[in-house]
């Protein structure tokens, strides 16, 4: 089934204001704060969005449907994004947009090589931005009718959801604590401080991935992360 055709009629066809309007979006994303501000960004743009916060789920999801556009987190749990964008653009029938987000500086490069039209780099806040990637590279048929007056807005994602981040790593750290779940952690930390503007511990997950770059023992870096992880959870932001 094309998803995208469940919304072909007149009335949800796109519009200036809502230049999104009728289109399905997939998000593979395993961060909720992330997930948050994509759900704001297609709520502003009329889009409809869906979720998936692994490969095999992002799987299950694309087996069942085509979305409009997918947009894929190169850094997931149980993988690459870029194994799944691979995936994606030889299949046919192919999803219109695919595009990857990432917060490390080199998920552009590995996204366009995996064959994505397109990358969003972390944080994705900006409505203008956002609109502009996807309708750039929207077939003409799907594009809104008269000129687009792209909005100069900025969301601003609920800080629960960065809270449920930290609970996620804190259970991961739990769990296990070899090399892989700790450059999982790395990742995963690294984008969400980036987007929320939490220096410490930006720094905290660079020097951990650092670490286990270069063979180094971890065992300082994994404390430091958990403590700061634990000191986020202890703040219990009223939102």
């Amino acid at each position: 089934m094309d998803d995208s055709d469940l919304f072909a009629a007149a009335h949800r066809q796109p519009t200036t204001r809502r230049p999104l309007l009728g289109l399905t979006i997939l998000v593979i994303e395993d961060s909720r704060y992330a997930c948050e501000a994509m759900r704001l960004l297609c709520l502003r743009s009329g889009a409809r969005i869906r979720r998936a916060d692994c490969l095999k789920s992002a799987r299950r999801h694309l087996q069942v449907y085509r979305p409009s556009v997918l947009i894929v987190d190169l850094g997931l749990p149980d993988g690459s994004g870029v194994d799944l964008i691979e995936e994606t653009v030889t299949a046919s029938p192919r999803v219109s947009v695919v595009l990857g987000t990432s917060g490390d500086d080199t998920g552009h490069d590995a996204a366009l090589a995996a064959g994505a039209d397109g990358f969003l780099a972390k944080p994705v806040t900006s409505l203008a931005v956002f609109q502009q990637a996807i309708l750039t590279r929207l077939p003409a048929d799907r594009q809104p009718m008269g000129a687009v007056d792209l909005p100069d807005e900025v969301i601003h994602p609920d800080l629960l959801a960065f809270q449920d981040d930290m609970a996620h790593v804190a259970d991961v750290l739990n769990v296990s604590q070899e090399d892989k779940m700790l450059n999982y952690v790395a990742q995963f930390l690294g984008g969400v401080a980036r987007s929320v503007g939490d220096s410490s511990l930006a720094e905290a997950a660079t020097g951990l991935a650092q670490a286990l770059s270069t063979g180094r023992p971890v065992t300082s870096e994994a404390a430091r992360i958990a403590g700061l992880v634990q000191e986020r959870l202890n703040q219990k932001l009223a939102i």
